[in-house]
């Protein structure tokens, strides 16, 4: 299969292109920054923020292979912070990059899927999709967009044979943590006199989580599946357990066990 990744120079997009390159699938993947190349992974330079390059990444995979058999919408940045402090630069930049950079490579990935009448598209998400997280509310709600969007994208081209699914990781121990934006000003502390021991307890989680590697490896069966499912948590068993309080709790009580758990 032809597989087109977004953001494949670390963490899970390294890994899922290392994965499905082993696998035996043509793989194409975006980069904006030049890092270490996986040998047999053709790369295309494409800022997702940027339209012409998008467009660029997609023509170049359909004129080298004909089409797209799946195509994973990765690429993505997290910025942490009170909302009160979170300034709407950052608001723009997290939107801009994580629910925009996926909408502006849809715009061109999807008429090439529905003209070949098949396609898989996967799009990540995240718990922080399913629920709002404290000091991550602007990363929560990139991915709320995301999982909207496909939700309503996935009704749309079920009569063209197009798939879409939504992944949604747990903690992971990626770059992530370190690349993350996060507001540290003295005034944010001060304000917020539970923001240190909640941003050091987020970061904990990240560098002790799951490798990425393991989420390649599903990764890598799902897009084999005939008829995957609408979503995938993909996490330790305690946070998938999350979701499913999330969904069967009242609003208030989970909201207390989640404040809790913040050190809120």
């Amino acid at each position: 299969m032809t597989i087109l990744i977004t953001g494949i120079t670390s963490g899970f997009g390294r890994a899922m292109a290392e994965r499905l390159n082993a696998d035996g699938h043509k793989v194409y993947g975006t980069f904006r920054k030049e890092g270490d190349r996986i040998p047999g992974v053709i790369y295309l330079k494409a800022d997702v923020r940027n339209e012409e390059e998008c467009k660029a990444a997609v023509d170049s995979v359909v004129a080298a292979e004909g089409g797209i058999d799946v195509f994973i919408s990765n690429a993505g940045m997290g910025i942490g912070g009170p909302l009160e402090f979170c300034s709407i630069e950052d608001a723009q930049l997290q939107m801009d990059t994580n629910f925009m950079g996926m909408v502006r490579f849809l715009h061109y990935v999807l008429p090439v899927m529905r003209r070949q009448g098949s396609g898989k598209i996967l799009c990540f998400s995240s718990i922080g999709g399913l629920m709002g997280l404290p000091f991550q509310g602007l990363y929560s709600a990139s991915k709320f967009a995301i999982e909207g969007y496909c939700e309503a994208l996935r009704m749309e081209v079920r009569s063209f044979g197009i798939d879409v699914v939504v992944i949604e990781p747990g903690d992971f121990a990626t770059k992530f943590t370190s690349q993350r934006k996060s507001v540290k000003d003295d005034e944010t502390y001060r304000v917020y006199k539970t923001y240190a021991a909640s941003l050091a307890s987020i970061e904990n989680d990240e560098q002790t989580g799951l490798k990425p590697e393991y989420l390649a490896a599903r990764i890598s069966r799902i897009v084999m599946k005939k008829r995957p499912a609408c979503s995938y948590v993909i996490s330790t068993f305690e946070q998938f357990l999350s979701t499913v309080l999330k969904r069967i709790l009242p609003a208030r009580w989970f909201s207390a066990i989640l404040s809790s758990y913040y050190k809120l």
